[in-house]
C-alpha cells in the first residue's frame, strides 16, 4: 500500500468515526429523548411523585420504610438498599449458606415484627430481594400480613387498611405475567391521608 492510499484510508476512517459518533452519541439519543418527552413525559422523567413541588419518590424504584405505621418493602440487595446506582441482586444462589441464613433471619424478624406465630408461612417477597434490588412492589399476601401491625400503629381499623390494600392492588402485567401486587410508596401515601 502506498503512502497516498494509506492517508486516504485513514481520512475515511476518521470521517466514518466522526459521522458515527455524531449519529450514535448525539443525534440518536437526542431523538429518543425528545420522542419520550413528547409521548411519555412522566415516564421519561422516571415516574417521579411530587408533593408541594418536592420529589418524594418514584413509582419505579423502591425506597426503605421503617416504623410500625408503614408497610415495608421487600429487602434490597442494591448498595445500601434501594440505591439505583448499584442495581442488582445479591448473586447468592439457592444453595448459598449465606442466603439461607439471611432468609432465616428475615423470616424470624418478619414474624416478630408482625406478631405472627412461629410456624406461620411467610411470603417469599417479604424475605428475599428482587433481581434488581429496586422493586417498589410487594405481593398482596405480604401486604395483608402487615395490615394488623400498620392498623394498630396508626390507630385505624384493619378494615380500612385492607380497603387501602384492595384499592391499591395492581393486576398482573398483561393479565398473565407475575402476581397481583401493591406499590408500597403509593400505599403508604394513601394511609397518610387516612389520619
Amino acid at each position: 500500500m502506498n503512502k497516498k492510499t494509506l492517508v486516504a484510508e485513514i481520512g475515511r476512517a476518521i470521517t466514518g468515526l466522526i459521522a458515527l459518533s455524531l449519529l450514535l452519541c448525539l443525534i440518536y439519543p437526542l431523538a429518543v429523548w425528545a420522542i419520550a418527552q413528547l409521548v411519555f413525559p412522566g415516564k421519561a422523567d422516571g415516574s417521579l411523585l411530587k408533593k408541594e413541588n418536592r420529589v418524594i419518590g418514584s413509582l419505579l424504584i423502591g425506597q426503605p420504610f421503617s416504623g410500625p405505621e408503614f408497610f415495608h418493602p421487600r429487602p434490597s440487595a442494591a448498595g445500601q438498599g434501594y440505591d439505583a446506582r448499584a442495581s442488582g441482586g445479591s448473586n447468592l444462589g439457592p444453595l448459598s449458606r449465606s442466603l439461607v441464613e439471611q432468609v432465616k433471619t428475615r423470616i424470624k424478624a418478619y414474624r416478630q415484627e408482625n406478631g405472627l406465630p412461629p410456624q406461620t408461612p411467610v411470603p417469599v417477597d417479604a424475605v428475599t430481594a428482587s433481581a434488581s434490588g429496586l422493586d417498589p412492589h410487594i405481593g398482596v399476601p405480604n401486604a395483608r400480613m402487615q395490615a394488623d401491625r400498620v392498623a394498630r400503629a396508626r390507630g385505624i381499623s384493619r378494615g380500612r387498611v385492607l380497603a387501602a390494600i384492595a384499592a391499591g392492588t395492581e393486576d398482573r402485567q398483561l393479565g398473565i405475567f407475575g402476581e397481583k401486587r401493591v406499590n408500597v410508596l403509593l400505599l403508604n401515601l394513601e394511609l397518610q391521608k387516612l389520619k
